[in-house]
């Protein structure tokens, strides 16, 4: 059922953006934003809903798409605005830390995986303590990738608020990660 190009391959976000169909983005970036809503502090329980609001709005919006522009961002912005929309009922007041689900990579150890999910946990936890304005800029930036331009561009914000937002996010984040291990030294 998934997407292929021509060579067989799934396509990319680029390969996408030239030839843009709702049923492609949806099977290529379902992950993407399940993980994105994860990382915005949407609970797992509210997850399924909140990721069918974004694709309906994504639906809607699809027309409007520049496909001379990277894919992700445009959609982390709408995932963006729709968590602050479900965060803000009274409801979904209180946070739950959970990591998100990872495959298991048959070729490591037990005691690897084991490590790797941990740290993974801890930044998960580390990240929810971010503010949400502020995180949404680490996360595209620290963990998607995206440079800074195209983030401020995406969530509609000035420039040097982008460039801000993500060096106190550091800082929280740093803060964070130091308060849950009970260690000082965090670079």
């Amino acid at each position: 059922m998934s997407a292929e190009i021509e060579d067989g391959s799934a396509p990319t976000g680029a390969d996408i953006g030239s030839n843009l169909n709702f049923q492609q983005v949806f099977e290529q970036e379902f992950d993407y934003v399940w993980n994105s809503l994860k990382r915005l502090g949407v609970r797992e329980a509210d997850a399924k809903d909140v990721a069918q609001e974004v694709f309906i709005t994504v639906h809607g919006l699809l027309g409007d798409y520049d496909p001379s522009r990277p894919l992700r961002p445009w959609l982390f912005g709408i995932v963006y605005r729709i968590a602050l929309r479900h965060r803000a009922l009274a409801r979904h007041r209180r946070e739950v830390f959970e990591a998100a689900p990872e495959r298991a990579d048959a070729r490591q150890s037990p005691e690897r995986a084991l490590e790797i999910q941990e740290k993974q946990a801890l930044a998960l936890r580390a990240i929810q303590q971010i503010d949400l304005s502020r995180r949404a800029v680490f996360i595209l930036h620290e963990v998607d990738d995206q440079p800074i331009p195209e983030i401020a561009e995406a969530l509609g914000i000035p420039l040097n608020t982008a460039y801000s937002r993500l060096r106190l996010a550091r800082e929280e984040f740093r803060g964070a990660v130091r308060r849950i291990t009970g260690s000082e030294s965090v670079t």
